[in-house]
């Protein structure tokens, strides 16, 4: 707990993972019902939302890692001297 209360250790890292499937779901879902469902459901369309949604979800949750991992190495580098 200690380390969670003075930043001694990052805690978003751990969530990440988490919000990164909840945006596949939620882009899997709205390309579904775009597909089937409405007045002017387009399945390509719906197809570009899923394959698009899942894509920038993917690249936008690695560019938060890529943010932690460089924060832990300099942590690593400064800790050596």
């Amino acid at each position: 707990m200690k380390d969670i209360f003075f930043f001694d250790s990052m805690l978003t890292p751990k969530i990440i993972t988490f919000v990164y499937w909840l945006l596949l779901l939620g882009s899997v879902v709205s390309g579904v019902s775009t597909m089937f469902v409405g007045y002017d459901a387009s399945f390509v369309y719906g197809l570009f939302i899923v394959v698009s949604g899942c894509i920038g979800a993917r690249i936008w949750c690695e560019l938060l890692i890529v943010l932690f991992k460089i924060h832990s190495n300099l942590q690593k580098i400064a800790n050596k001297e």
